[in-house]
C-alpha cells in the first residue's frame, strides 16, 4: 500500500490549517471568496466512492463540519461544496462561502479572473476564528 502524497498543484494553491481525522483541512490562495479544502489521507483515491465505507462517513462528517463552521464565522448565504477533479485528480472536497455581490456571483468561482492574495493579517484573524468555530 502506498504513502499518502498530497498533489503538488494542491500544496501549492492552499495552505494547511490543520488535520482532522481523515482529511488534512486546507485554505486556499485566494482571498475573493472564503475557501477551503478537505483532502482526504489515502492514498491514491480520485473519487468519493473508492474510499472505505467508514471513510466515506467520516469524510461526509468533516465536510459538514467545516461547512457549518464556515457559515457561522462568514454570515454566507450559501456554502458550495464540490468534489470535480477534473484537473487535480486527488480525491478533494472544496467547500466555498458565497454572497450575493462576491466576484462572479451566483456563477462558478472556478474560471473567473486571478487569484487575489490573502493579507496574511486578516487570513490569520480569519483562520483564528474558523479554528473557533470549529471546537465549539
Amino acid at each position: 500500500m502506498s504513502e499518502f502524497q498530497l498533489d503538488a498543484r494542491l500544496a501549492r494553491d492552499s495552505d494547511l490549517v490543520t488535520v482532522l481525522g481523515l482529511c488534512q483541512l486546507r485554505i486556499l490562495h485566494d482571498s475573493r471568496w472564503p475557501w477551503l479544502m478537505l483532502v482526504p489521507q489515502r492514498a491514491g483515491k480520485t473519487e468519493v466512492f473508492e474510499l472505505q465505507p467508514l471513510d466515506q462517513a467520516l469524510l461526509t462528517f468533516e465536510t459538514n463540519l467545516v461547512a457549518e463552521a464556515l457559515k457561522k464565522v462568514t454570515n454566507a448565504r450559501k456554502i458550495n461544496i464540490g468534489a470535480l477533479g477534473n484537473v487535480v485528480s486527488q480525491l478533494h472536497v472544496h467547500v466555498v462561502a458565497r454572497n450575493e455581490g462576491d466576484p462572479n456571483w451566483p456563477g462558478p468561482i472556478w474560471g473567473h479572473g486571478s487569484a487575489t492574495a490573502y493579507d496574511e493579517n486578516a487570513k490569520k484573524a480569519f483562520l483564528k476564528t474558523l479554528s473557533e468555530a470549529l471546537s465549539s
